[in-house]
């Protein structure tokens, strides 16, 4: 979750434009940057890194102005580099974006087409270069700005300022968190309330669609039609908390709607968006020489290793065996000749893991850490690591983390492809525009929400849920299973779709729940058999599918819900998040405690 903060005024704005970034710092950042506009134009200062290394570049060549716009950029579109970090300047504009500009490549190759030369990698620049476009076709600042933003499709917080509007900010959201500060001499745009809570308690909460010019002595918002309007002033809570949850009711809800976010910067990491190409790995040997691989996890992250065992051995014909932890500890594991070892852990703190990383090590085997905390005692006892970047998840029951997990594990499987020749260049480039594919589709599933919700109200009281799944769809059965147990102390099971009759079909009887995960593949008709076994026993069976299963499904389903087609690497990831959406609307229905279950903790640190 990049971060923004934006001043406009009378007095010197650099170290509290840097103040209030240091504020965002719980979002998680890879880099930094300011722009000022002052006597000679906009002028910046960026850097890698650190805060820090910010405030040490500003202190070796100082600027300042009395309006300015600052950044934490957390990578989407672009590694992590001095020339891919915010703000962006383009002639006399300066930009800093939030979110993902999800046409961005149709959007830059018709700037490159109008002779705009970019500088950077990032989804972000386009916006900078179409305003001055816009400007250089004789608009004035607002009609550029908001014509540009008119052309946008995605989620985005953007705020814009002009060498010719000394005295105003431009910003505009969709989808992305905005909010303007009202001070009694100076203007305010921030992510949240929290980074302009030094400055100011009043706040203006933009909408969806929101356009604004912010000044000194306040500021003129407009809707997506151009329409003027008024937002209420709201007087902020000076005593939040770092990463409060919004607008939400909990954290896991906030988190579930982060996801194509976190999808989006994981894959940055792995993944050149422009070229559509994989970065390089310090695994590409480990991988290239491996007899056999394990992933080792507890919880959540067992279940994403388990779906990655289907994308290591169908794409890279690399054997990964899946061990729970704590059963891999105490027994005496065989352990493979070359490896590598994989460990799977968001907090990367996991008592049980952490052990098995140390026996690991003792062996002298490659091992790497599929963390979301870099500075993690997993993290620093790897030899390298495959990073999630999912941000802070304070819901103890884990969802951006498990798809940033499913992430970057896809990743990584095309990395061992490529390292082993198992796949063409021509094929892993499939593979890839469909990896990309990912958070546009996510986008598209939280639009269901009022459908799931629907359903949670009618399994709410329910004694026991069985979810069902086939091939890489198992593993997404046995983590739906695992949230609904977590958050609503529902019995759940989750089960390979063809073991019913071997134990779990005598649990059937009038009006059991069962969730089936079946987007159209090879298994879907034997799916459907097993579906139309359960009905024919009185379960009440709700259908989680895409547009061909829903065709082609002949059992009488109580419910079905229609996901977007994907393509067979991001439909795991896009079909789990509908099962996060029911457990937690079936907790919401049953009043429990969301965010911190009742004998649960967020990371499991002793035995």
């Amino acid at each position: 979750m990049c971060g923004i903060v934006g001043i406009v005024g009378n007095d010197p704005v650099t170290s509290r434009l840097v103040e209030g970034l240091k504020r965002l710092e719980y979002r998680g950042y890879d880099s930094a940057g300011v722009a000022v506009l002052n006597g000679v134009g906009v002028t910046r200062r960026r850097a890698e890194g650190r805060i820090s290394n910010l405030e040490r570049a500003i202190l070796e060549q100082p600027l300042e102005g009395s309006l300015g716009i600052a950044h934490t950029r957390w990578a989407t579109h672009g590694r992590p580099t001095m020339i891919n970090a915010h703000p962006h300047t383009a002639d006399e504009v300066a930009v800093v974006h939030n979110g993902i500009i999800e046409n961005f490549k149709e959007l830059r190759h018709t700037l490159e087409n109008n002779g705009r030369e970019f500088q950077s990698q990032t989804d972000s620049e386009v916006v900078v270069q179409m305003i001055a476009l816009n400007i250089c076709k004789g608009m004035s600042e607002e009609e550029a700005f908001f014509a540009t933003i008119d052309q946008l499709e995605g989620a985005f917080a953007i705020a814009a300022i002009f060498e010719t509007r000394p005295e105003q900010i431009f910003a505009a959201r969709q989808n992305v968190p905005l909010v303007i500060g009202m001070g009694e001499t100076e203007g305010y745009v921030g992510s949240d309330a929290f980074a302009l809570a030094p400055f100011t308690r009043n706040v203006i909460f933009l909408e969806d669609g929101d356009r604004a010019i912010v000044r000194a002595n306040g500021a003129d918002i407009f809707d997506r039609h151009g329409n003027k309007v008024s937002r209420p002033v709201t007087i902020a809570n000076t005593e939040s908390v770092m990463a409060d949850k919004g607008n939400y009711d909990h954290f896991m809800q906030k988190e579930i709607q982060e996801q194509p976010d976190a999808i989006a910067r994981t894959l940055a990491h792995y993944i050149d968006a422009l070229d559509e190409t994989l970065f390089e790995t310090s695994a590409h040997d480990d991988f290239a020489r491996s007899d056999r691989s394990i992933a080792i996890a507890c919880g959540t992250a067992f279940y994403a290793a388990a779906l990655a065992k289907h994308w290591y051995e169908d794409l890279a014909n690399m054997p990964l065996e899946v061990d729970i932890a704590s059963e891999f500890r105490y027994r005496n594991a065989c352990l493979p000749k070359t490896g590598p070892i994989l460990f799977v852990s968001q907090s990367g703190e996991t008592a049980d893991t952490l052990a098995c990383l140390q026996f690991a090590n003792r062996a002298k085997l490659p091992t790497y850490a599929v963390v979301n905390v870099a500075e993690s005692s997993i993290a620093r006892g790897a030899t390298d690591i495959f990073p999630t970047l999912a941000g802070p998840e304070i819901g103890v029951a884990s969802t951006k983390a498990f798809t940033a997990q499913l992430t970057a594990l896809a990743c990584t499987s095309l990395l061992a492809a490529r390292a082993r020749n198992a796949l063409t260049a021509e094929q892993i480039g499939v593979h890839i525009a469909d990896l990309l594919t990912a958070p546009k589709l996510v986008k598209q599933v939280l639009q269901l929400e009022d459908q799931i919700k629907d359903i949670a109200t009618g399994i709410k009281d329910a004694q026991h849920i069985l979810f069902l799944g086939r091939g890489i769809n198992h593993p997404l059965a046995m983590e739906g299973a695992l949230k609904m147990k977590e958050i609503t102390y529902i019995q759940a099971e989750g089960y390979a779709a063809g073991e019913l009759k071997h134990g779990p079909i005598a649990l059937i009887e009038e009006g059991t729940p069962v969730i089936v995960i079946a987007p159209w593949d090879r298994l879907f008709e034997k799916t459907c058999s097993n579906v139309q076994e359960v009905i024919a026993r009185g379960a009440k069976v709700t259908l989680f599918t895409d547009q061909k299963g829903a065709k082609e499904c002949t059992a009488d389903v109580s419910e079905i819900v229609v996901m977007p087609d994907c393509g067979p690497m991001s439909s795991p990831i896009v079909s789990v998040v509908p099962l996060q959406l029911l457990s937690y609307h079936t907790a919401k229905e049953r009043g429990t405690d969301v965010d911190k279950p009742r004998n649960l903790a967020k990371s499991v640190t002793v035995e």
